[in-house]
């Protein structure tokens, strides 16, 4: 994992590992931007706007961008002009009423220099922010080709902010506006694509996303530090990230990266580099290695390195790295250059190479692995471990020369968190959010809470602290904020249980019946068990969009499934009342499943249902009487209460909501 860039990290939340830019063809754009280095300097006007932009429409708008103090600075788009003057930051800011709704306009802004902004639209501009299912492309989604080969949408036009975690303000992002065309589509988040798509074609209004997320995120990285320290919960991370800031340390914007540079003996004296001599190091087998390191039951990081002979010339075809699952963390050198890592135990690695990276000849493999537990290191099986060139297959286990960095007991206290990828507080917040906060927008669209849901009942505390700071950040009052439920994920359970990833859902649904103009996009019937990426986006992005054009755009749309009015206890029964059954309550599936019950004590049984008008009667001949019930509350219910208009029920409890992990603290 490169501990700079995002670029990497990103990849390996999603679970996908690029090739560099030259697998994705001339002319099609770069699958990530680049951030700015911190010390890049200030350009004349913001790199937020650009050709291609879209202008918000129906409020002023902000521009600014940097120049000599007491410059004054004029901006034009049709008809109207405004002018602004460079204070002693450097710093302008121009606002602007825009011309109608529709383009194409030029955007001229002269002072000093003069910029021409070519290819201007005037219509609503929609955050989009999240982690990783927010950020997945439209490419590694369902029927990728074909949705984006017939995307021609040159009224869409997205900015994807460049990944960059930060430890004090910023000024700047990275990324360029895109018309949506199918070169372009590919790239934009899925999600972004399809919520896009819909409101525009609806509203026939042009649309403009700018996506800013990052995989693997909490939501207290996309927040401010001083929203946070009204919670309490951050108070002893924000007080460590405030010591590195002031150490000037780098800004990687997680925990274990530091913790290598402190105490990785390796890292210090590169073991990864081809020259390092192994005259001390130990032979072992791979899978395994710690136990003949004297390290088999403790928190270690152990090196290991390997030489392969390649020949001349080298296989044709792409070449992968495969390692099977890792716990706990992993980050992977081939002839010194680094090439991927990861810090998801549960994701096989496949790392795949840049071209050059392998040679004929000799080959130096290097393995840097950080396990936990006394099972930790490499999980998979001997034949999982290979490179691939093409249809060649070489193995990889067995011997390796291993030497052991850092014993991680004390004094070499632990990390706080081992995630290689921005986790801590404030620092996307202040990397990508804070930066852009001037611009004018129409709202926001949330996908994330996978990462919060070991937090499952603290989130419905921070989500609101978090979307308040948003709203008091931008300053545009309580725009739009539209939130993603959490689809189905993991194994089903067969009997009644408490989740995690129930629990944040409740916590999602808290937040939007709560928030002051908010809205709930429920996805409890689309993801997939064994991934936390479901290839599914379209019904994501279409309930989003549902969202918007009911109560944004104010048509006759239908935006919610059925939703639990009241509760009606009834001799050995509950009857549940219904809002939103447009249609009526409708079975998917075979029959009406995934509701429980239970009485006063608490122990819940599966129970049957029945629809009445518009309600839900519910009963188990295990409980005579029944005071509370629970629909769909598992990670991966079976989704089959829906109304009329096609839209899930999400899940719900009427017992007690304080919550199963209630005094769960981060830290």
């Amino acid at each position: 994992m490169t501990k700079l860039g995002l670029t990497s990290a990103a990849a390996a939340a999603l679970g996908i590992l690029l090739t560099g830019a030259s697998a994705f063809g001339q002319n099609a754009p770069p699958p990530f931007p680049t951030a700015p280095s911190p010390n890049a300097p200030l350009p004349f006007v913001s790199p937020i706007f650009g050709d291609n932009m879209v202008l918000q429409r129906g409020k002023a708008d902000t521009i600014w961008g940097w120049s000599k103090p007491g410059d004054t600075i004029r901006v034009q788009i049709g008809s109207h002009e405004a002018t602004g003057t460079a204070g002693a930051d450097h710093r302008w800011q121009v606002r602007i009423k825009p011309p109608a709704p529709g383009g194409p306009y030029t955007l001229t802004i002269s002072g000093p220099q003069t910029l021409e902004l070519h290819n201007v639209l005037v219509g609503d501009v929609w955050l989009c922010g999240g982690q990783s299912n927010m950020e997945l492309p439209l490419r590694f989604t369902a029927n990728a080709k074909e949705v984006a080969k017939a995307a021609n949408d040159p009224e869409i036009r997205y900015f994807t902010v460049a990944g960059r975690p930060a430890y004090r303000p910023t000024n700047l992002i990275g990324g360029s506006w895109r018309a949506v065309t199918p070169a372009t589509a590919e790239w934009l988040s899925a999600v972004a694509f399809y919520f896009g798509r819909k409101v525009q074609r609806q509203t026939h209004i042009p649309i403009g996303l700018v996506v800013d997320a990052v995989g693997g995120s909490p939501a207290e990285a996309w927040t401010s530090a001083a929203a946070l320290h009204t919670m309490g919960d951050f108070d002893v991370p924000l007080a460590d990230l405030q010591r590195l800031a002031d150490s000037g340390a780098p800004e990687y914007g997680n925990y274990i990266m530091h913790w290598y540079d402190k105490y990785d003996t390796g890292i210090k004296q590169k073991w990864f580099a081809p020259e390092t001599n192994e005259t001390d190091w130990k032979s072992v087998h791979v899978p395994g290695g710690f136990a003949e390191l004297g390290v088999p039951d403790t928190p270690a990081v152990v090196w290991f390195r390997r030489k392969i002979t390649l020949p001349d010339p080298l296989p044709a075809g792409r070449a992968a790295i495969h390692l099977g699952e890792i716990e706990r963390m992993d980050t992977v050198y081939v002839n010194g250059t680094e090439v991927g890592g990861s810090a998801w135990v549960e994701n096989p690695r496949v790392y795949y190479l840049r071209p050059g990276v392998l040679k004929p000849g000799e080959n130096l493999i290097a393995i840097r692995v950080f396990k936990t537990k006394p099972d930790g290191g490499f999980l998979g099986k001997p034949e999982e471990l290979q490179l691939v060139l093409g249809e060649q297959k070489i193995p990889l286990a067995g011997e390796w020369k291993a030497k052991l960095s850092v014993d991680a007991r004390p004094p070499h206290p632990m990390p706080i968190g081992y995630e290689n990828w921005p986790v801590m507080p404030t620092v996307l917040y202040k990397g990508m959010l804070e930066p852009i906060t001037p611009l004018s927008i129409t709202g926001a669209i949330w996908y994330q809470g996978a990462q919060n849901s070991p937090r499952g009942y603290q989130y419905r505390r921070l989500l609101p602290v978090m979307i308040a700071d948003w709203r008091r950040a931008f300053g545009q009052g309580d725009f739009p904020f539209y939130i993603v439920s959490l689809p189905a994920f993991g194994p089903r359970s067969a009997t009644p249980t408490d989740d995690a990833w129930a629990e944040t859902r409740e916590s999602q649904a808290i937040a939007a019946a709560t928030v002051p103009n908010s809205c709930l996009a429920v996805t409890i019937d689309t993801g997939d068990p064994n991934s936390l990426h479901p290839k599914q986006k379209e019904p994501v992005g279409d309930r989003l969009a549902r969202c918007a054009l009911a109560k944004y755009y104010h048509q006759h749309v239908v935006s919610s499934g059925p939703t639990l009015k009241s509760v009606q206890r009834e001799p050995g029964s509950i009857v549940l009342h219904f809002a939103h059954t447009d249609g009526g309550l409708v079975v998917k599936g075979d029959k009406l499943g995934e509701f429980s019950i239970a009485g006063d004590d608490r122990k819940w049984y599966w129970a049957d249902g029945r629809i009445k008008g518009n309600t839900v009667i519910v009963s188990s001949p295990s409980v005579p009487h029944p005071t509370q019930v629970r629909y769909a509350w598992q990670s991966n219910p079976e989704a089959t209460l829906f109304n009329g208009s096609g839209l899930p029920a999400g899940p719900f409890r009427t017992d007690d909501w304080s919550g199963i992990t209630q005094n769960a603290r981060p830290y």
